[in-house]
This record gives structure tokens, sequence and C-alpha cells, in this order.
């Protein structure tokens, strides 16, 4: 998904840029494409949850817990997500 589509999307809250470190982990560990493919809304919460930490180890624990959920594929946020199904 190009920044494009993601400026052009129904987001009511500025829309946050993706801070070095989360890049790096994310492609470190192989996840872009899962932080891709989740709807706009969903990265954008990430990356202000994240980023509104004020502590280090705060910013990283959230980090953390992104990453264990882009890699389970199934939560948000500690809630559980369905994947969607598209209908033909």
């Amino acid at each position: 998904m190009s920044i494009q589509s993601v400026r052009t999307s129904r987001l009511k809250r500025p829309l946050r840029p993706m801070p070095a470190f989360v890049r790096q982990a994310l492609l470190s560990r192989g996840l872009m494409r899962a932080y891709r493919g989740r709807p706009a809304y969903q990265r954008n919460d990430y990356l202000s949850w994240i980023q509104r930490a004020k502590r280090a180890e705060t910013r990283q624990k959230r980090l953390s817990q992104m990453l264990d959920e882009l890699k389970r594929g199934d939560r948000y946020m500690n809630m559980v997500q369905r994947p969607r199904v598209k209908s033909l």
C-alpha cells in the first residue's frame, strides 16, 4: 500500500509518520507486509500509541506487542481480530 492510498483514506486523526526504529523492526522481522495489510486506521493507531509513550521502555514494550500481534495475525491492540473474508 502506498503512502498516497493512506492519505486518501477516511482517517479522521492525523496521519502519523513511521519512525525509523519501527520501520527497522518491521523490516528485520519480515513483518512489513503484515503491517501494510492492516487497515489504515490500525497502522495509524499503532504508530500513535507507540509514539505517545514517554519512556523508552514503554515504547519498546508497545513495539514488541505490535510485532507479536502482526506475527500472530489474529490480534489488534490485544483484541481478537478475525481476517475479513472478501465476497465475490
